[in-house]
C-alpha cells in the first residue's frame, strides 16, 4: 500500500487507528478496526447524457457507502472534474464520523460525478441531474439513502433530482433529497447555519479553554460565501480579521481588513488582490502569520509535516475537509496548538441536513429560530464531549472526536452483529 501522505483515504485510516489505539475496551473485538476502516460498498457507474449539440457524452460517478450501522445512509453529491476512488472513500468515512460525533442516527456515504458543471448549459446540467436519478433511484429513498448537496450542487439541482425521484416513485417524495429550496421542502435556517455552526464550535472550545474571542486576530484562507460569512460573524463578536485569500492570492493588514470592501470586490467578481490597502503575500506566508486564529477553508493538505513547525496561530479552525495531514497534527499538538477538527467544526452541515430530513418525514416544519436553537444545542454539546474526551486522554481534539464517534459506531455494529 502506498504511503503517500497526500492520500486522503490513508490519512483517514491513520486518524481512525490513532484513536482506536486508545480505545482499549474495543481491542478484543475481532475485526473492529478493519471493519470501521473500510467502506461497505464502492461503486462506479456511467451516465450517458444527450448534449445540446445532439451528441451524447458519458459521465462517470463514484459512490462510496461507509456504514449504515447507526441509521440510513446520508451523503453529499459533488459535481467536480477532479476525483479519485481514495478521495471518495475518505470523504464517506469522515462524514460517518461527523454524524456519530454529534450523535445523529445516520450512516454516511459520498457520491461524486466527474464533470465540470461550468462547461454545461443549464439544460445539460438538468439532463445530467435527472439521468443521474434515473440510474440510482432504486438504491435511495427517504428511509434508506438520502442525498444532499455538496461542491457545485445547489438547491436547484436538488429540486430537479427530487422531482425526478418523485416521478419514478409515483408519489411526492420531498424527503428523498435534502438541500432543497424552502418553498420546495427545504429547511429554514440552512444558509445561516453554514457559518453560524462554525462560530458556535469556536466559541464553545474557547470558552472551555477559558479564552476570550474578543480582540483575537484571524486569518481566513478563502473568501468564499462561508469564509466571508464567518468573517462577518467574527467581526460582530469583536474578533479582528487581518488576512484573507481567494484563488488569486492573499491580502494582509496587521491592523484590520475591511470585510465590507472584500465582500464588494467578490460580489463584483473581482479578487481580494484588488483590495486597496494591506500587503499582498503568498499562501505559505499566510499560513505562518502571527495571528491568534487560523481558518483554513480551501483545500486538503494545506498544513503538512513540512510547514507545521512554522505555524504561529494558537487556534486552528478547520473549515475545509482534511486541510491538515496526520503527521502535521502531531507536530501542532506538540507545539501546543489547538486544532478544532473538520469532523466537529463542519458537523453543522449534517445537522441541518438531518433537520430537513426529519421535517420532510414528519411533514411539519420548524421556524428558523427553532432550527438555530437545535443546531446550537447539538453542536455545543458535541464540542463539550470532544473537549472532555481529549482532556481525559491527554490527546488532541481530533482524536477525542474520533474516539466518541468510533465508540458509537462500533457499539451499533456490535449490537447488529456486524463485529
Amino acid at each position: 500500500m502506498s504511503q503517500n501522505t497526500n492520500n486522503a483515504f490513508l490519512n483517514a485510516q491513520k486518524q481512525l487507528k490513532t484513536s482506536f489505539d486508545l480505545m482499549k475496551d474495543y481491542h478484543n473485538i475481532s475485526g473492529a478496526l478493519e471493519v470501521i476502516s473500510t467502506p461497505k460498498r464502492v461503486l462506479e457507474v456511467s451516465i450517458p447524457v444527450k448534449m445540446d449539440d445532439g451528441t451524447t457524452k458519458v459521465f462517470t460517478w463514484y459512490r462510496s457507502q461507509h456504514t449504515n450501522a447507526r441509521g440510513p445512509y446520508k451523503w453529499g453529491i459533488r459535481f467536480h472534474q477532479d476525483v479519485s476512488y481514495d478521495e471518495v472513500k475518505a470523504l464517506s468515512m469522515w462524514m460517518s464520523i461527523k454524524t456519530a460525533v454529534v450523535d445523529i442516527p445516520l450512516g454516511w456515504g459520498k457520491w461524486w460525478i466527474i464533470v465540470n458543471p461550468k462547461e454545461l448549459s443549464l439544460w445539460e446540467l438538468e439532463r445530467l441531474s435527472r439521468w443521474y436519478v434515473k440510474e440510482i433511484h432504486k438504491y435511495i429513498g427517504p428511509l434508506e439513502d438520502v442525498p444532499a448537496p455538496d461542491v457545485n450542487t445547489n438547491p436547484q439541482i436538488m429540486s430537479w433530482m427530487v422531482d425526478e425521484y418523485s416521478r419514478l416513485a409515483w408519489v411526492p417524495s420531498p424527503g428523498a433529497f435534502t438541500g432543497k429550496p424552502v418553498h420546495f421542502g427545504g429547511s429554514l435556517g440552512r444558509d445561516k447555519a453554514t457559518a453560524q455552526g462554525w462560530v458556535y464550535v469556536l466559541q464553545k472550545i474557547l470558552e472551555l479553554k477559558e479564552i476570550s474571542l474578543q480582540g483575537k486576530t484571524v486569518a481566513i484562507q478563502w473568501a468564499g460565501n462561508a469564509g466571508l460569512t464567518v468573517a462577518w460573524l467574527l467581526e460582530d463578536l469583536w474578533a479582528n480579521v487581518v488576512a484573507i485569500s481567494d484563488s488569486s492570492g492573499w491580502v494582509y493588514d496587521k491592523t484590520w481588513i475591511d470585510i465590507h470592501k472584500i465582500s464588494e470586490l467578490k460580489n463584483a467578481k473581482k479578487s481580494v488582490l484588488d483590495y486597496a490597502w494591506g500587503e499582498k503575500i503568498t499562501n505559505e506566508q499566510i499560513l505562518e502569520l502571527w495571528v491568534d486564529i487560523l481558518v483554513p477553508a480551501a483545500l486538503e493538505n494545506q498544513i503538512t509535516e513540512k510547514n507545521a513547525a512554522n505555524i504561529k496561530a494558537k487556534i486552528i479552525l478547520e473549515l475545509a475537509n482534511g486541510p491538515i495531514t496526520p503527521e502535521a497534527d502531531v507536530v501542532l499538538f506538540k507545539n501546543g496548538i489547538t486544532v478544532i477538527p473538520d469532523i466537529l467544526a463542519n458537523a453543522w452541515w449534517v445537522m441541518v441536513s438531518y433537520f430537513e430530513q426529519v421535517q420532510n418525514n414528519m411533514n411539519f416544519y420548524w421556524s428558523a429560530a427553532e432550527v438555530d436553537s437545535k443546531l446550537k444545542d447539538k453542536i455545543t454539546s458535541a464540542a463539550t464531549w470532544v473537549f472532555t474526551m481529549a482532556q481525559n486522554h491527554s490527546t488532541m481534539l481530533r482524536t477525542g472526536a474520533y474516539m466518541i464517534a468510533m465508540k458509537r459506531i462500533l457499539d451499533a455494529m456490535k449490537a447488529r452483529g456486524e463485529i
